[in-house]
């Protein structure tokens, strides 16, 4: 049967190779679209998880739902010992002590709301790989009483590195403390809003700021992105009993669910149209192959062969046709997205972010998967109507197509 659907289709060269066409640019529409979307998401992950949040964040119950408001009410009492055992999982790579205030910041001519982070410098510069320094330089340990602060707050406030700024906020017990710093570097990151307001200084002079030798979170940094549901589990149950809880960075950026999910429609409906286009083209030229050799057919039935027979020959060419077809437009696509890669696309910054970046076409096994089937069920699919049109007349009328 297929022997005979090989042949049936090379004697068909010049329609066989426009469906062949039609089949090879769906697949690599789907394979090219399907890549970017997904470089795109993960691209967004990285910067989210790079520039602000790690991979996964343990903090007091309550704390990620209230703690904004006071986060001096949810303190680790002794982060160090609990983050040298999270550091022994084998998923991990770092593990850093924040903790968060708000304040006033004071540039000796005016004032302006921040919020402030005290972060472990040198750990943070390992894990804030996506934090893009404008201005100076990045925060280390040494540097006790210096500020790394945003964008929109130095713009707002006119500070360059080398300013010294004055830093007043509330402590733990609700006395009112201030401490001078001296600006080193400005940076930015993913997100506009918090490069508004954000001051980062070291984590001793913040807890030396709110009276506390606490922290309010434990950032932990993993080597490799797929192991964080793994290792949230891991997280739960060395934490069980203690009164901290666990959250992923994609549970503390509820938006990026929500986007995967608006792109995942529209790359549904692409793959739909896309199918129809493929579909259509395809019919045309099944259609037009198919009743040329209504004749042929007829003879066929005429010797014996039944019509389930005229059916799945002609259900065989589209099967060939669809292999053929979306293989090849497989190979052509992903060495298109090679290609590309290779060169880059720059990207705008999206919406509310401040960083640019260069996309690529990734190759996924899951998009390249999809990609074939839509090529091969659109072809197969488009052989069908045509295979039952054709064995519905009577032999007779499809004798007489021979004179």
């Amino acid at each position: 049967m297929f022997r005979l659907a090989m042949r049936n289709v090379f004697r068909q060269k010049t329609r066989s190779l426009m469906t062949l066409a039609a089949i090879v640019f769906g697949v690599i529409g789907l394979l090219l679209s399907g890549g970017f979307v997904h470089d795109m998401f993960g691209k967004l992950a990285e910067a989210i998880i790079h520039s602000q949040t790690g991979h996964l964040q343990l903090a007091e119950a309550g704390f990620f739902m209230q703690g904004s408001r006071a986060p001096e009410k949810y303190l680790i009492a002794n982060p160090k010992a609990l983050a040298g055992q999270i550091e022994r999982l084998p998923q991990v790579a770092d593990v850093a002590a924040r903790i968060q205030f708000s304040g006033l910041l004071n540039n000796g001519r005016s004032d302006l709301s921040i919020i402030g982070e005290g972060i472990e410098a040198e750990k943070e510069a390992r894990l804030g790989t996506y934090l893009v320094v404008k201005a100076g330089r990045r925060l280390t340990d040494s540097d006790t009483f210096g500020a790394l602060i945003g964008e929109g707050v130095a713009r707002a406030l006119k500070l360059a590195p080398g300013d010294r700024i004055a830093l007043l906020v509330s402590s733990a017990e609700g006395a009112m403390n201030t401490l001078d710093f001296e600006i080193v570097g400005v940076f930015q990151s993913f997100s506009k809003e918090y490069d508004a307001r954000a001051v980062k200084i070291s984590l001793v002079a913040a807890q030396e700021l709110l009276n506390t030798p606490g922290a309010n979170v434990l950032v932990v940094s993993l080597k490799r992105t797929s192991d964080t549901a793994a290792s949230a589990e891991a997280l739960d149950r060395l934490a069980a009993g203690t009164g901290l809880e666990i959250r992923t960075w994609s549970q503390l950026n509820d938006f990026y669910p929500k986007t995967v999910k608006l792109y995942d429609r529209q790359f549904g409906v692409l793959r739909l149209i896309i199918l129809v286009m493929v579909l259509l083209s395809v019919v045309n030229s099944v259609n037009m192959s198919v009743f040329e050799r209504v004749g042929e057919f007829g003879t066929m039935r005429a010797l014996g062969d039944r019509s389930r027979t005229v059916f799945a020959t002609v259900v065989a060419e589209g099967v060939v046709l669809g292999l053929f077809g979306s293989a090849l437009g497989v190979v052509l696509g992903a060495a298109l997205a090679l290609a590309v890669s290779a060169i880059g696309i720059p990207m705008p910054p999206p919406p509310n972010s401040n960083l640019g970046y260069v996309a690529e076409i990734r190759i996924v096994p899951s998009v390249v998967v999809a990609a074939f089937a839509t090529g091969f069920l659109a072809t197969v699919l488009a052989s069908i109507v045509p295979a039952i049109r054709v064995t519905r007349i009577a032999i007779v009328d499809a004798l007489r197509q021979n004179i």
